[in-house]
């Protein structure tokens, strides 16, 4: 019997520290796993590490596990922003294209936040006569009208994503959308089944164990952000105002790296507040010693109408510990956080007037939630997302 071959298209991947490469590494151990028991292999096409330009770790350019080929390719230099952005993609598109010449598959798997790996998936599926099965991470077309101040390029840009999202999401098969949030806005296109796979929870954060130690109520509390520090957090709007009203009795930490890094610099510095501190992207090992040291977690999204339909990845690895979360999300985010993430203190997007309200009232509590993280880890999602994806070989 011929083998078959699943190519399976994702920006990001471990080692890299995101979304992308948390959600994409494991989900291909489980699909890998299924693809072998129906005689397939699965190529992945990915980048090596990129995603902060502050965080360096080695990684293979090609890597074979089993039925199992790594293609990493390696981008030219860039930072976070846009122009460089597209000039990455584009070098990726070009390699992964050239990599398929003369060659067959019966499967195309793409994970795509912005839309462009989305597009290669397209090119590629068309060119093999292939199914086309889609994991949609964010509505890209929303993020960019919302991200993108120039009214010219706004003009010029999206009349053409539309185009070509139509065209994408129109010749996918299978569409599996990554939050429920977004299920009103793909009602238009009718030609694809649909998912609502969410992100879930790794192991190591499965495993930690919570409650280390009593809590102590006479110090200064400190609050822990993670993550990516660009104009969809926005925390140039929250941290530095919040921060600079809560002084004597809380620290933010803030751990990463991203394209607005520096409007929250400078927004520290004219509020000349001295109460937040700043430590590089790192790997989860120590990322998670400082979420047990912290005493709250945060999280936030910039107020854009497109955040209104999205639900972060982030919500899932924090409620994993026991610690309160401070949330400055809207729209379904906050829907899906009040109804399923306890000890939580919600608040509208750049409103820093009611985080700082919500600390002082509060009368300080860890909690495991158990529930929850019964409910959301991520192996359970992912295999039964896998066996979603191998039906249609």
């Amino acid at each position: 019997m011929k083998q078959k071959r699943i190519v399976y298209l994702t920006f990001y991947f471990r080692p890299d520290l995101c979304a992308g490469s948390f959600r994409n590494t494991p989900l291909l151990e489980e699909l890998a796993k299924l693809a072998k028991e129906n005689n397939a292999i699965v190529e992945v096409y990915t980048t090596l590490p990129n995603r902060y330009s502050t965080y360096n770790v080695e990684a293979l350019e090609f890597e074979q596990l089993d039925n199992v080929n790594i293609y990493r390719i390696k981008l030219p230099l860039h930072k976070s922003g846009m122009a460089d952005q597209i000039k990455s993609f584009w070098h990726y598109y070009l390699e992964v294209n050239g990599m398929n010449n003369g060659k067959s598959a019966d499967l195309v798997f793409a994970s795509s936040s912005r839309l462009f790996t989305a597009y290669l998936g397209l090119g590629l599926a068309k060119k093999f006569k292939s199914v086309l099965y889609l994991d949609i991470r964010d509505i890209f077309v929303d993020t960019i009208s919302d991200v993108i101040d120039n009214r010219a390029i706004r003009f010029v840009m999206l009349p053409i994503l539309k185009l070509i999202e139509k065209r994408i999401f129109n010749y996918a098969m299978h569409i599996n959308l990554i939050s429920e949030g977004f299920r009103d806005y793909f009602q238009k296109f009718k030609c694809a089944n649909y998912s609502y796979f969410t992100n879930g929870i790794d192991p190591e954060f499965v495993e930690i164990s919570n409650f280390e130690g009593p809590v102590v109520t006479n110090r200064i509390k400190r609050i822990v952000y993670a993550g990516n520090l660009g104009e969809g957090q926005g925390l140039h709007k929250i941290v530095p105002q919040a921060a600079l009203a809560l002084k004597d009795e809380f620290e933010f930490l803030i751990i990463g790296d991203g394209g607005a890094k520096h409007k929250l610099l400078k927004a520290v510095e004219e509020l000349q507040v001295s109460n937040v501190t700043f430590e590089p992207p790192m790997n989860r090992e120590k990322l998670i010693e400082k979420y047990r040291a912290a005493d709250f977690l945060f999280m936030h999204l910039n107020d854009f109408d497109a955040f209104k339909k999205v639900l972060p990845s982030k919500i899932f690895e924090l409620a994993a510990f026991d610690k309160p979360i401070i949330a400055g999300v809207g729209g379904y985010a906050a829907k899906f956080v009040k109804e399923n993430v306890s000890n939580t203190l919600l608040f509208e997007p750049t409103d820093h007037h009611t985080i700082v309200t919500l600390l002082k009232e509060y009368t300080y509590k860890r909690e495991v939630r158990t529930e929850f993280v019964n409910n959301y880890k991520r192996k359970a999602i992912n295999e039964a997302m896998a066996e979603s994806i191998i039906s249609y070989l």
